[in-house]
């Protein structure tokens, strides 16, 4: 028997389809940006005189404001309501759209795009939310489906949507309509939003209490994060070695985030990470997994589009072109594997994380063997394979890791996986762009060799992925010869 209020009262809403559907062109909007802007980073870097630190912290401080407020905002939706805080979040990520368009220096720009990290962390819980809200049974299937296959598009076609925009818009200022695009958009989605999404009723509604979402929590992660991403973002601008010295402060920043979640924990009050839920096997190296496999796969769009446009002289829309087979191969797979993972199980994961490898170390010997103008066309095939590999890790991990979970902390689980998701993008483009960029100073602009120096690391951090599962399915084997 449901002890969901909402659950025993529900009643198909006769908007519910349309209002998914706004929920859906949002989500789609926040996910665009997500990889959209990694074709314009040559154009931002000429236009505002960006630095490579700059451009690292335009893409990676996107993901990790996202991230660091995906749970948070899950709350408010919770306490307050999914219609408010969708409503509030729209709005502040049209504005800070137009804040990265208007932007007259890359300082503006990197602060813009914190702010709209912020929103669109703010707008994902609430996309889910709604569907949980709206939809049940066979219904709220379909409708995570469309969503999982939304999240897919918008892998595939940001590199190419932004290639377009800055053809159409030319190279000056083309860049500035990447970001300007979402504000018609918004603006029509916060509209239709305003008629078509229910409010939800005024007595489920929770105070609203700053120990609801552990500030501090979220203050200790995330100092914690920048930390660690700091020497590594900035390390051609800050010389000398005391900059390492960052690494020791996000250590014990992550040891005292820890301390406090369970002091949290032990007091029956709010925590940002539930560590209880780390006690299950499936769920901790599920969590592991997504973390290192995102800090490795994101980083192929941002050095590779790059290396395309800044060594080899690709525009724009050649780039976004060249990074597609990776798009599409992911786009196809993702529902492949949402069908399959169930009777495979782990081993669909380990898998795809196998195939990701492979194609990425087969996109290293292309850039070897063909360091000229035809690197795209023979770097197609196993960037295609990759992206293939990726669509089978991504949804089925998320599957599989939230397995065991409990329902009762499913909402949490889910946004503390998708944190780390995002935690992992940031991280991993800091640390490949560090590597980038270094190897194309010390060797006067040798592209290629920094394009393939890069993508082994990234690389590496995908085979630490596939090790994590490896033990996993190891350790799930042993339970099962055991029966305890």
């Amino acid at each position: 028997m449901s002890t969901d209020p909402l659950s025993d009262q529900y009643q198909p809403d006769p908007r519910r389809w349309k209002a998914l559907a706004v929920c859906l062109v949002v989500g789609f909007m926040t996910l665009l940006d997500v990889s959209i802007v990694n074709v314009a980073l040559p154009s931002i870097e000429k236009a505002l005189g960006a630095t490579s630190a700059d451009l690292s912290w335009v893409v990676s401080g996107y993901a990790l404001t996202f991230g660091l407020v995906l749970v948070p905002a899950g709350r408010v939706g919770d306490a307050r309501g999914r219609k408010t805080t969708f409503l509030v979040g729209l709005t502040l990520f049209v504005l800070a759209s137009a804040s990265c368009g208007f932007a007259q220096g890359p300082g503006m720009l990197v602060i813009s795009r914190l702010v709209q990290g912020v929103a669109g962390g703010i707008l994902s819980p609430q996309v889910s939310g709604l569907i949980q809200l709206l939809f049940r049974g066979a219904e709220r299937g379909r409708a995570f489906g469309m969503f999982a296959a939304t999240i897919g598009i918008s892998t595939a076609v940001g590199p190419l949507l932004g290639g377009v925009l800055i053809q159409l818009g030319g190279v000056e200022h083309g860049w500035r309509w990447v970001f300007f695009v979402n504000v018609p958009i918004g603006v029509v989605a916060f509209v239709a939003a305003m008629r078509l999404i229910p409010a939800r009723p005024a007595e489920t509604k929770q105070p609203l209490r700053a120990s609801s979402f552990d500030p501090l929590g979220v203050l200790l992660l995330g100092a914690g994060v920048v930390a660690v991403m700091l020497p590594l973002v900035q390390e051609r601008q800050w010389p000398g070695a005391g900059k390492w010295l960052l690494f020791v402060v996000a250590a014990v920043l992550v040891v005292a985030f820890v301390f406090w979640e369970r002091h949290q924990g032990r007091r029956g009050r709010q925590q940002l990470v539930d560590l209880s839920l780390f006690s299950l096997r499936s769920y901790s190296l599920g969590c592991v997994i997504a973390l290192v496999y995102f800090a490795g796969f994101t980083t192929v769009f941002f050095i590779y589009t790059l290396y395309v446009q800044q060594g080899l002289g690709y525009s724009a829309l050649m780039a976004g072109l060249a990074v597609t087979p990776f798009a599409l191969g992911s786009a196809i797979s993702a529902k492949i594997g949402g069908d399959i993972v169930n009777r495979v199980g782990r081993r669909l994961v380990i898998a795809g994380l196998l195939l990701v490898f492979l194609g990425m170390v087969g996109t290293i010997i292309a850039a070897y063997l063909v360091p000229g103008q035809y690197v795209g066309y023979a770097a197609a095939f196993p960037l295609l394979i990759a992206g293939v590999g990726s669509g089978l890790v991504i949804s089925p991990n998320l599957t599989l890791s939230l397995d065991e979970v409990p329902v009762s902390k499913a909402g949490i689980a889910g946004g503390v996986l998708q944190t780390g998701q995002r935690i992992g993008s940031a991280a991993g483009i800091a640390l490949v762009g560090a590597v980038f960029f270094a190897q194309v100073a010390s060797t006067h602009g040798d592209w290629a060799r920094a394009f393939q120096l890069g993508l082994a690391t990234a690389a590496l951090l995908v085979l630490v992925a596939l090790a994590v599962g490896l033990a996993d399915q190891i350790a799930e084997r042993r339970t099962a010869v055991t029966g305890s």
